[in-house]
């Protein structure tokens, strides 16, 4: 009987796709993140592998000034976003790009998952030009890292504007 259990469940688990898999994991781990008071950088979590490292001063627009991201280990959006997303699928899915070739990588979901991504900008099938990523916890909140001289954080979406969509690895 013990045996037949087993069986089943190891079937049951196995028709599920991997990526419904990971959502919770990747919940789990931006909460774990989120406890370790990382530092927004511009340009941080885009070295070479996944993760915090210093940012970089082209392209800030920031209202700190000087910009402190060249000083600053930590991470911007989409450096959190691809940190978090090779950790839980175990390689860097994502990339080192910016917010517009992570939703390129990703697939339109209407009714979003805690785990899924939600990006800030514009996106129509000709043309994708974003300025922010978070990751979808429900409830209308997302972890990101939201702006100069914060820490990865819990917001609300409707704090910032343009809202593109949910999208889904």
């Amino acid at each position: 009987m013990a045996f037949a259990v087993v069986a089943l469940l190891l079937v049951a688990t196995a028709s599920v796709p991997f990526r419904y898999y990971t959502l919770p994991k990747i919940v789990a781990l931006a909460y774990d993140i989120e406890g370790k008071n990382i530092a927004y950088s511009w340009g941080g979590g885009h070295a070479d592998r996944p993760g915090p490292s210093k940012g970089t001063c082209a392209g800030y627009k920031g209202r700190i000034r000087p910009c402190p991201a060249t000083k600053t280990r930590g991470l911007d959006c989409s450096g959190f976003v691809r940190w978090v997303y090779a950790l839980a699928h175990r390689h860097d899915v994502l990339g080192p790009g910016t917010t517009d070739d992570h939703v390129r990588k990703m697939f339109r979901v209407k009714d979003p998952t805690p785990g899924d991504l939600v990006f800030f900008g514009s996106i129509t099938k000709k043309k994708i030009k974003t300025h922010h990523v978070g990751i979808y916890l429900g409830g209308g909140k997302m972890m990101n890292a939201p702006e100069t001289g914060a820490v990865v954080r819990i917001d609300s979406i409707d704090r910032v504007k343009d809202f593109a969509g949910f999208y889904r690895y």
